[in-house]
């Protein structure tokens, strides 16, 4: 299934993602840091959702309360309830 969620607090606007199978797949960022982006949604692709959120939720950016990797923990989540 594909989801769209909104950042907030970020540099990135935007998530795109999906879920097959309990895995995340075709993550893209819109805005934020191109290849650190590019990089995170290469890393995660195919890793369980349970695992990205643990690895990746909590982050901070500079001093920021959150990061673009850390929104995307969020937006997993939320999907999660979803289902």
């Amino acid at each position: 299934m594909q989801y769209s969620y909104k950042t907030k607090g970020t540099c990135s606007r935007q998530i795109f993602f999906e879920i097959e199978d309990g895995k995340v797949k075709n993550v893209s960022f819109v805005g934020g840091c191109d290849g650190n982006l590019k990089g995170i949604c290469s890393l995660v692709d195919g890793m369980k959702v349970e695992d990205v959120i643990a690895k990746v939720e909590g982050i901070h950016c500079g001093p920021k309360s959150t990061s673009c990797p850390d929104q995307l923990a969020q937006a997993l989540k939320e999907a999660l309830n979803e289902q």
